[in-house]
């Protein structure tokens, strides 16, 4: 059986390749940076999953696959666009319309979804940290980092959001 379509044994002795044939160590900031993002990307999907809103469960969806872009573009695959934070004030924009702008304190765990998204707005806050070692190198441009940086806004908007929607569909 050939098991080259999961397990290509590359990485065996701690190293990965990247997009453009170089390869580097796992723990490498550009790997650690888009390996915590495929972590943020699996809880979306969790909360996706669990959502009742289909508007959200688009939003959702949008982001997951922005998400994968972003983690191509991390990789150094060739042709992919810097990602524009520009995408994310929109979702934070949206969700305002929805929740407006009265501040309060929130505890995860209003409802399965919002949880999910607090988890995975926690794991974009990581990968935003992991990935001011490449800004501050010069490895990554302002524009990319500026992403990477608002990406735990959005997912909180959304966690708002989502929160907000679910009461209203347990209600109904």
């Amino acid at each position: 059986m050939d098991e080259t379509w999961i397990t290509t044994k590359g990485g065996d002795k701690g190293t990965t390749g990247l997009g453009n044939n170089e390869r580097v160590p796992k723990d490498h900031p550009r790997v650690e940076t888009y390996g915590t993002l495929d972590e943020c990307q699996a809880h979306l999907g969790m909360a996706r999953a669990t959502c009742c809103d289909d508007l959200i469960r688009r939003e959702l969806f949008d982001l997951e696959s922005a998400l994968g872009l972003v983690m191509g573009y991390l990789a150094l695959y060739p042709g992919l666009p810097e990602p524009d934070p520009a995408s994310l004030e929109a979702i934070i924009g949206r969700a305002r319309e929805v929740v407006g702008t009265t501040f309060h304190f929130v505890r995860p765990g209003d409802s399965v979804p919002g949880a999910a998204l607090h988890q995975a707005r926690t794991v974009a806050r990581r990968a935003e940290r992991s990935a001011v070692k490449l800004f501050r190198e010069g490895q990554l441009e302002e524009k990319a980092y500026a992403y990477i940086n608002r990406l735990s806004d959005a997912i909180y908007a959304l966690a708002l959001w989502t929160d907000k929607v679910n009461r209203e569909c347990e209600n109904s």
